[in-house]
C-alpha cells in the first residue's frame, strides 16, 4: 500500500467519507487512490474557494469533518478566504495539501511556497508528513485533531513522494477526539443567582446552544427568568422555525448594538464572546458592553453547552412551561411589485419543514429571518467570518450531507461572483440547492458602509468602484451554462411561480431576483 492508499484508508476508518477536491500534479496518487477506496465519495470543485466553502457546510450539517485536497501553496491560498469563515465558525476540518517531493523542495520550484506558514494562520493543528509510514498515523491525528471541542481546521501537508512510495502503514487506528470539557458547578450557581437577582440581563449565545435542544433549555430559562436571548450576530448554525423560541441575532450596526446593551445589567456568554465592532468606525466604540453591564461566562466554546444549560434550568427551577415558543405561521403571498419584503414573504410561505438556509444576501435579505420565524423547523447557516463568497460553497456542502433536505441559498450578487462556479459542482452532483441570487447590481452594503465612514456624497470615481450596473450580470444565463436551470423574476408573481416549483421538485436550480 503506498502512502496515498494510507491515508484515505485512514480517513475512512476515522468516518471522513467525502473529499472536496481540486489537486493538481503533486495530488495525483491520491486521485489514483480513490479508485481502490470506493467509500471515499470524491467531489470535485473548479475554485478552491468552493472546496473549502463546502466542507465546511458539509461539517456543519454533518457533524463530522469532510477533507479537502488542495495543490501546494497556491491552492492553499485560493481557499483561504472559506477556510478563514470555517475557522470562525470552529468548523472540523481536514485540509490534505500536497507538497513537492521532499528531494525537489531543494531546488526552489516555481510553485515552491512556505506551506506550513500560511496553513498556521487558521489551522488549529499544522504537520507536514515526513516519511511514507507516518502518513497513517498523522492522518488518524489530524481528524482527532479537528474534531477537538468545538472544532477546528487541521492542515495535513503531504510531500508527493511520501504519497506514491510503497511501505506505507495498511492504515492507523482511529483517535478518539477529546470530549467537551465540563463547567465548573460554581460557574453554574454563579449565573443561576443573577438571573433570579431580577437585574436584567442578555444571555449571548453560540455553538451548540443554538441548536434544538440547547434553544428548548434557554426558553426555559428566558422565560423563567425574564432574561433576554440573543445570538451572535453570525452564528455558524442555528436551529428555527415554529416550536423553538425566537432568538434575534445581536445587532450588526455599531450604533443599534450600543444602544441595546444600555439596558442590561449582566451578558452572559454561552459559547459566544463579548459583543464587538466588525469594523472601526469614526466616533463610534468597538467595546459594545457599557462599564456598568457585567460580563459572566456560563460556558465557553470548548465547553459542555448543553450540559451547563440543563443544570441552570433545573437551577432557576425553569420547567417546559416557562418557555415562550414560536407559533406555526407563514406570511400571505404578495402581488405586484418585488422587493426584498416581497421576496421574504415568498419564502416564509413556501420553505418546507427540515430545509437549510444558507444565508449570504448581505442587505437584501433582511426580511427573510422575520418572515420564516413561523415556518416549519428548518436550520439557519450564516457568514460566520465576514469573508464574502462563502453562501454557494456552505450550500453545496451541506446538500451533500443531507441528500434528503432541501436546501436554500440566498445570495447577494456580488458575493455570488466570488464563488459562482458552486452551480457547475451542484449540477454535477445533481444537488437539491435552489440557489436565489439578489441582484440590485450593486455592493449596496458597501455603499451603506461608505455613508457610515462620514463619505455622504461620494464622487463619480467612488461611486462606480461599487456600481455592478455597467455591465449588468446576468445570473440566470450564467446557472444554465453551468448546468442549472435558471430563470429571472421581476415580479412578485414570477417569483411565486419560480421558488414554489423549485421547492416542489429536487434537484439545483436558479431564481434571479431583479431588484
Amino acid at each position: 500500500m503506498n502512502g496515498a492508499e494510507s491515508l484515505i484508508q485512514t480517513l475512512l476508518d476515522s468516518g471522513v467519507e467525502v473529499c472536496f477536491t481540486n489537486p493538481g500534479t503533486s495530488e495525483m496518487h491520491f486521485v489514483a487512490a480513490l479508485d481502490s477506496a470506493p467509500g471515499m465519495r470524491a467531489v470535485l470543485a473548479l475554485f478552491e474557494g468552493v472546496a473549502t466553502g463546502a466542507a465546511d457546510g458539509y461539517a456543519r450539517m454533518a457533524g463530522k469533518p469532510a477533507c479537502t485536497l488542495l495543490h501546494l501553496g497556491p491552492g492553499l491560498g485560493n481557499g483561504y478566504a472559506n477556510l478563514h469563515n470555517a475557522r470562525r465558525a470552529s468548523t472540523p476540518m481536514v485540509n490534505i495539501v500536497g507538497d513537492h517531493a521532499t528531494y525537489h523542495k531543494q531546488y526552489d520550484a516555481p510553485l515552491q511556497s512556505d506551506i506550513e506558514g500560511l496553513a498556521r494562520t487558521l489551522s488549529g493543528w499544522v504537520h507536514t508528513t515526513v516519511d511514507p509510514r507516518s502518513v497513517a498515523p498523522d492522518a488518524a491525528r489530524a481528524v482527532a485533531a479537528a474534531l477537538s471541542p468545538p472544532g477546528q481546521i487541521a492542515t495535513l501537508i503531504l510531500p508527493a513522494d511520501n504519497s506514491w512510495s510503497d511501505n506505507a502503514e495498511a492504515a492507523y487506528p482511529t483517535i478518539a477526539p477529546s470530549a467537551p470539557a465540563s463547567v465548573p458547578s460554581e460557574r453554574i450557581t454563579a449565573v443561576a443567582e443573577i438571573l433570579q437577582s431580577g437585574e436584567p440581563a442578555l444571555i449571548l449565545m453560540n455553538g451548540a446552544a443554538l441548536r434544538a435542544e440547547g434553544l428548548q433549555l434557554a426558553a426555559r430559562i428566558a422565560g423563567k427568568t425574564g432574561a433576554v436571548l440573543n445570538a451572535e450576530t453570525f452564528a455558524a448554525r442555528t436551529a428555527r422555525g415554529a416550536g423553538l423560541p425566537v432568538v434575534e441575532r445581536f445587532p450588526y450596526f455599531g450604533e443599534q448594538a450600543i444602544e441595546a446593551m444600555q439596558a442590561y445589567k449582566h451578558l452572559i456568554l454561552l459559547g459566544a464572546k463579548p459583543p464587538v465592532g466588525f469594523f472601526a468606525y469614526p466616533g463610534t466604540p468597538s467595546w459594545f458592553t457599557p462599564p456598568h453591564c457585567a460580563i459572566h461566562t456560563l460556558a465557553r466554546a470548548d465547553e459542555d453547552a448543553l450540559a451547563a444549560l440543563a443544570q441552570l434550568a433545573e437551577a432557576v427551577g425553569a420547567k417546559a412551561s416557562d418557555a415562550v415558543l414560536a407559533p406555526s405561521h407563514r406570511p400571505d403571498l404578495p402581488s405586484g411589485a418585488l422587493d426584498a419584503m416581497a421576496v421574504g414573504a415568498v419564502v416564509g410561505h413556501f420553505l418546507p419543514e427540515n430545509a437549510i438556509v444558507s444565508d449570504e444576501a448581505v442587505t437584501a435579505g433582511f426580511a427573510i429571518p422575520g418572515c420564516t420565524a413561523g415556518c416549519p423547523p428548518h436550520d439557519w447557516l450564516s457568514l460566520t467570518g465576514g469573508a464574502i463568497g462563502q453562501g454557494l460553497p456552505v450550500a453545496t456542502g451541506a446538500a451533500v450531507a443531507c441528500p434528503d433536505r432541501k436546501v436554500v441559498c440566498l445570495e447577494g450578487d456580488g458575493s455570488a461572483m466570488y464563488t459562482i462556479q458552486s452551480l457547475w459542482t451542484q449540477a454535477r452532483e445533481n444537488l437539491d440547492v435552489t440557489t436565489v441570487v439578489f441582484n440590485n447590481a450593486a455592493y449596496a452594503i458597501l455603499q451603506l458602509e461608505l455613508a457610515r465612514v462620514g463619505v455622504e456624497q461620494p464622487g463619480p470615481n467612488a461611486t462606480k468602484v461599487l456600481d455592478l450596473a455597467r455591465p449588468v450580470l446576468n445570473f440566470a444565463q450564467m446557472s444554465q451554462s453551468m448546468g442549472v436551470p435558471g430563470v429571472r423574476a421581476t415580479t412578485a408573481e414570477e417569483f411565486i411561480k419560480a421558488f414554489s416549483t423549485a421547492m416542489s421538485e429536487r434537484g439545483p436550480r436558479l431564481i434571479e431576483v431583479m431588484l
